[in-house]
């Protein structure tokens, strides 16, 4: 469990718990207990080895496998064992009191410790020395930059210490910082691979980067912060780890000019140093390093209040001992004083150790094991505050998040929580309070306020009657009416008016009522102002959308309206059954159900001069004025083209040609032409990518099988071939467009087979009603133009029939 300050832990409803469980929970922490001292040992140790590594990195620049070598080979020299070098290496660094120029005697030097040279170089130790004995005690990347910061601004003029790490796909994380905000660091948490990163570029060479010129800069690199006016000053130096380096150290100062050649040598020394010392901890970086922990981490950086990520320790068992915390909230605060990142790594029982047998404790293996978030009681706890000791009530909640646990907790103050209530209402609504007391002259404003009027808290606030004074030169006076009338009369209002700011026009909403003495004179106004903005920016483009959405309806409206008187006069329909060579032929023609353009869907039928008949059925790709003018091109040219002589496959090739050279945009179209010889009964046709007729004969309904040919417009080389049938008396022939037989998502073989049922259903052959089988094919709503041709030949004898000339005019 983790609280927001230092506490001990005392429910509102205590639990008094067995002496069972009190005696297991002790094994528990006791067990705990070792195993930390055991861990605390061997970072020790390591933590011993590491610093004496980095104290000879630094002092001879060697790499940290030479460095090793040499601990190992001195040891070794020396029948001493590795730890004992070390420290006899580390005791050779100059003392803290010795003065500068001395050295220790040759008597008394450790076997295998070197030379120090007088003058600077022994101040550079110095240094290295102190730094190095206060790396004992560091434990995280965090920690580090921290203890960095604490060396480095006195010999430095550092104001800021940022650790980045090298990532498997080339970017950069930040481990550690010192004197950065929290809100900047979570900002640059991830640098991705690009140019102009001066962290990045000092990885990839192996070489330190000294950004010195701030206008120079600012062009050459991508730089950490607002811009270069805060830290005018930066130096980002690699940690070697071998032939290459992983993570870089920069230093960032508030202070212009260039590094002196002292502080160069200083800080990539210390570079050096610290390799050595990463190393040490590189198994809790890895630990807590995991793709969840990181991601939470990175939120919790940017996240107010007390919150932690918890992942369970369990024994051979299974059974939880105690909880390793993961990520933390900066405002998270265990009773050892740690905060934040501060506490990774450590254990709740460790950080929390009066959480064990607490109500809490059961309250979060019931979460693990139910996947049920736990929400605690609000209990009490003492707090310290300035020497004050004062009582809070807190309240917990633990939700799990994969295998761990997010624990959250709030503190329970009705003022502090009502005035973050009415500042999350403030700044969520746009609108801040003011009030003006009319007897005192004083004016109160809240924080938004001043962020709504454009103005800055330190601005005071302006008297009622200059408020007019910002509104916009029209919005001025209606303004400065309603304020008048409120204090006169203790009318209230509701006034909109604009300001101008340097971000442009704003729309403000000003609410305002009087408080009146007992005569009823006006002594204090309160209200509030509101930004609209917004809101009013929305309105005027929806406004704007609607204008434009009715005018382009008017166009197309218009435009389907003329194309449609186009269409009757270009395609006039017969009012009934017309004779053709023979034939009996009607004529259906149906438009869309919806949208508001014309369709292309066409027809033709007319007796020829040698007293044969031409059947044309035909669908333009399209709709509107442009697919009507396809259309009537097409018509009139397929007639007049099998008038004067043309074979059924030489119109189409024909028609092919004329849809693509005529038209500056290519348009396709589906065709079926046939040609009805009376003397002989033979039906000759052709078809450009066409639903094929459906024939009805002595009961039987099926579709004629299709002669080759492609839709008109598709190629410059198409090929199309025809066919010929004999009609029988009774027979009944249909040639229709597409719209008769598709629906949306079915196949179009479904709908030829739904086309033939319905036939079947409406009686065959020449008894069979058109307008009945319509009505069954088109019960849908959403289709498209639907143009069929009846043709049927009576089974009384053709030649007692008193033709007509056409089904058209």
């Amino acid at each position: 469990m983790c609280h927001a300050r230092r506490v001990t832990s005392e429910p509102v409803h205590p639990v008094d718990p067995t002496g069972t469980d009190l005696a297991a929970l002790a094994k528990v922490v006791a067990r705990q207990r070792a195993e930390m001292e055991r861990l605390r040992d061997l970072a020790a140790s390591s933590a011993v080895v590491e610093r004496a590594k980095g104290v000879l990195m630094a002092v001879t620049g060697c790499a940290p496998e030479a460095a090793h070598e040499q601990l190992v080979q001195r040891a070794a020299d020396g029948n001493r064992t590795l730890l004992e070098q070390c420290w006899l290496t580390l005791g050779a660094l100059p003392p803290r009191e010795q003065p500068t120029g001395t050295q220790p005697s040759p008597a008394v030097r450790p076997a295998g410790s070197w030379q120090v040279a007088p003058t600077g170089t022994v101040d550079l130790a110095k240094i290295l020395g102190h730094i190095g004995r206060d790396l004992v005690r560091v434990g995280t990347p965090h920690e580090l930059a921290h203890c960095l910061l604490n060396h480095l601004a006195p010999e430095t003029d550092a104001d800021a210490v940022m650790l980045y790490e090298r990532l498997p796909e080339g970017g950069l994380e930040l481990i550690g910082h010192a004197g950065v905000e929290a809100t900047l660091a979570a900002q640059w948490r991830y640098v991705p691979p690009m140019t102009g990163v001066g962290a990045l570029e000092a990885l990839r060479s192996g070489e330190p980067r000294w950004l010195e010129d701030p206008v120079g800069d600012r062009d050459r690199y991508l730089l950490i912060g607002d811009s270069n006016e805060r830290w005018p000053t930066r130096a980002w130096l690699p940690m070697p780890a071998g032939d290459t380096a992983y993570v870089t150290l920069g230093v960032l100062r508030r202070r212009g000019g260039t590094f002196r050649p002292r502080e160069r040598e200083l800080l990539r020394a210390v570079a050096r140093l610290c390799a050595g010392r990463l190393r040490a901890f590189n198994s809790t970086q890895e630990r807590t390093g995991d793709g969840v922990a990181r991601a939470v981490q990175a939120v919790f950086d940017a996240l107010p209040g007390a919150a932690i990520l918890l992942t369970p320790l369990r024994s051979a068992s299974g059974a939880v001992e105690d909880y390793r915390i993961e990520a933390a909230t900066s405002q998270a605060v265990d009773i050892f004083g740690r905060t934040g990142r501060e506490m990774v790594g450590r254990q709740v029982l460790e950080s929390y150790p009066s959480v064990a047998g607490e109500p809490l404790w059961h309250g979060y293996l019931e979460a693990l094991e139910t996947g049920v978030p736990f929400e605690s009681e609000p209990f009490v706890y003492p707090d310290v505050v300035g020497e004050v000791h004062v009582t809070a009530t807190y309240s917990v909640r633990a939700a799990p998040l994969g295998a761990g646990l997010l624990v959250t907790w709030l503190r329970h103050d009705a003022a502090e929580l009502q005035e973050q209530r009415l500042a999350d209402v403030q700044r969520l609504g746009n609108l801040g309070w003011a009030n003006w007391n009319l007897v005192t002259r004083e004016a109160a404003w809240s924080e938004q306020t001043y962020a709504v009027l454009g103005r800055t808290p330190a601005q005071p606030p302006l008297a009622l009657e200059r408020l007019p004074d910002l509104a916009l030169p029209e919005d001025a006076g209606p303004l400065t009416h309603a304020i008048a009338e409120l204090v006169r009369r203790a009318r209230p209002f509701d006034v909109p008016f604009r300001i101008d700011t340097t971000e442009g026009v704003r729309h403000l909403r000003l609410v305002a009522e009087a408080v009146t003495a007992p005569d009823g004179t006006t002594v204090e106004v309160h209200g509030f102002v509101q930004d609209l903005t917004r809101q009013r920016s929305a309105e005027l483009a929806l406004v704007e959308s609607e204008r434009a959405i009715l005018l382009q309806r008017g166009i197309l409206q218009a435009e389907r309206a003329l194309a449609a008187r186009l269409q009757q006069a270009l395609l006039p329909l017969p009012s009934k059954p017309v004779r053709l060579a023979g034939l009996r032929v009607e004529v259906a023609y149906l438009p869309a159900q919806s949208g508001i353009h014309v369709g292309g869907d066409w027809f033709s039928a007319i007796e020829l001069p040698d007293e044969d008949a031409l059947f044309v059925v035909g669908d333009v790709g399209g709709h509107g004025i442009d697919a009507v003018a396809t259309m009537a091109q097409l018509r009139f040219t397929a007639k007049g083209m099998v008038t004067t002589g043309s074979s059924l496959t030489g119109a189409l090739a024909r028609l092919n040609y004329l849809l693509l050279h005529s038209r500056d945009t290519q348009t396709t179209a589906t065709m079926v032409i046939a040609r009805y010889d009376p003397r002989r009964r033979v039906l000759s046709w052709a078809q450009a990518g066409h639903l094929p007729p459906l024939l009805v004969r002595n009961g039987e309904v099926r579709c004629l099988d299709r002669p080759g040919g492609m839709l008109l417009g598709a190629s410059l080389a198409p090929v199309f071939e025809a066919a010929e049938l004999r009609l029988e008396p009774g027979d009944r022939l249909l040639l229709y467009t597409d719209g008769l037989v598709e629906r949306p998502g079915e196949s179009l073989d479904a709908g030829l087979g739904r086309l033939a049922d319905a036939v079947r259903a409406h009686d065959c052959g020449a008894s069979g009603s058109l307008e009945a089988l319509l009505a069954t094919m088109l019960a849908d709503e959403g289709r498209d133009d639907v143009c069929v041709l009846d043709i049927r030949l009576p089974l009384e004898d053709v030649t007692n029939g008193e033709d007509v000339p056409g089904a058209e005019d």
